[in-house]
């Protein structure tokens, strides 16, 4: 009775301490998580961050994602007036010529009227004058020049916040548009919802044609021309965009199965079932350690520097990461292969490479493909950055568009159009899984 008891006791401390050890780590957990979480709060400057924060920069460049602006300016030193387009040569309108919304000043001389809508009414006058009518607010005039600056007059009271004003700029931000005046010259911004120009450009002859004029015409006999004006968009460059894309596919394919061919040899000499040197074996998984230890961003950069820009220094990039991914899965495989087939094909007198070849290369081809898919899915992303460091494929263009800080309209039809690309390499890659390897109902 007295061991039986003692035991019992034995065990009861144990019990006590088990769930005592318990509760200090439930509790200790979240207060560690919660440190943690503190601790990045303030490291990575979150209040500075935020307070750093622009709303009004955040509304603007989403308006820009899904809009075009147009561009009204006149040359403060010159007096000349121009209209473009989210303000680019290729979408100017021709001398003398404006939206419906624009009337241009007469050659004999009379102020440029810009009419925003809702009442908002811009006039651009004599000796660089501008005045801006705002609804329920009143009558903004300026008159700019390079001895005073900006001289501004705003009704009486205090500037509201989407007025910012100083000596040298005025900037008026309204729900209609957008003012803005420096001593060189004066802009008005006229926000529109669309792609402006997608189809045809202000050039062309079917630029303004309602859809069903122009697949009249199209059925006409005039689809080549039509296409022809479509396709060589000097604003969208369609052309340029479809073979980005090409480039962008090409590099992740060729990357990918690049490193699948040279990984699956130097597999064999690093599985421990198939090659008997321990010195070797250290020595090919070392390499690969080598290889994919080191981003492909990092390669990019390297040999980008050793060969020049272009898709073939991203594809070899991605090729010398993935070699070293590959490898590593393939000698797995190659170790958990069942040496009870192998040895069948052994007892017929094959020799070393027929039993790799019809012992070995089908119990690990489907985790090969499988693996080999997967990553072409995933370079097919990962190749879109490398693009933006190597100069090619869609990267670049996305790189170009991001740089100028105004294009953001592009921005977002070649983000959409990656996307596309990736759920289309998504597709192809499973159809390709289900024929080359089945889907899980035909493997049972």
């Amino acid at each position: 009775m007295t061991a039986t008891a003692t035991a019992l006791n034995v065990n009861k401390q144990t019990a006590r301490q088990l769930f005592a050890r318990k509760r200090m780590i439930n509790l200790g957990l979240p207060v560690l998580v919660a440190f943690y979480l503190g601790y990045i709060f303030f490291a990575f400057d979150v209040p500075g961050l935020l307070a750093r924060a622009d709303s009004e920069n955040a509304r603007t460049l989403v308006a820009d994602s899904y809009s075009y602006k147009t561009h009204v300016t006149r040359d403060n030193r010159s007096g000349d007036i121009s209209v473009a387009i989210e303000g680019e040569r290729k979408g100017s309108y021709p001398d003398g010529t404006a939206p419906a919304w624009v009337t241009l000043a007469p050659e004999t001389g009379g102020d440029t009227r810009i009419d925003l809508g809702t009442g908002h009414l811009v006039t651009l006058g004599a000796d660089n004058f501008v005045a801006f009518d705002i609804p329920g607010y009143g009558r903004i005039t300026a008159q700019p020049s390079r001895a005073r600056g900006v001289n501004a007059t705003f009704p009486d009271g205090p500037l509201p916040d989407w007025i910012n004003a100083s000596k040298n700029r005025l900037a008026v931000t309204t729900d209609a548009g957008r003012l803005s005046v420096t001593r060189n010259q004066t802009q008005v911004f006229k926000y529109a919802l669309g792609w402006e120009l997608f189809f045809f450009t202000l050039d062309s002859p079917y630029h303004g044609l309602p859809v069903s004029e122009v697949a009249a015409r199209a059925v006409s006999g005039e689809a080549a021309a039509i296409w022809a004006e479509f396709w060589n968009n000097k604003m969208w460059r369609h052309a340029d965009v479809a073979w980005a894309l090409f480039e962008t596919v090409l590099m992740a394919f060729l990357g990918t199965m690049g490193a699948a061919i040279v990984a699956l040899p130097m597999a064999f000499m690093a599985a421990r079932n198939f090659a008997p040197f321990v010195a070797l074996r250290f020595a090919v998984r070392r390499v690969f350690d080598f290889f994919r230890g080191v981003d492909a961003l990092i390669w990019t950069i390297i040999l980008s520097r050793a060969f020049g820009p272009g898709p073939l220094t991203g594809a070899l990039a991605i090729l010398i990461t993935d070699t070293g991914t590959f490898g590593k899965l393939f000698s797995e495989a190659l170790e958990n292969v069942d040496g009870k087939q192998i040895e069948g094909i052994q007892s017929t007198g094959a020799k070393p490479l027929q039993r790799y070849r019809f012992g070995v290369i089908p119990q690990i081809t489907p985790v090969l493909l499988s693996q080999v898919l997967y990553y072409l899915e995933s370079n097919t992303r990962s190749a879109t950055i490398i693009g933006a460091i190597t100069g090619g494929g869609i990267g670049l263009l996305l790189t170009q568009a991001m740089i100028t800080q105004k294009d953001w309209e592009e921005v977002t039809y070649y983000i959409s159009l990656v996307i596309l690309m990736v759920m289309a390499m998504d597709s192809l890659s499973g159809w390709l899984r289900g024929k080359l390897i089945g889907s899980r109902e035909d493997q049972h």
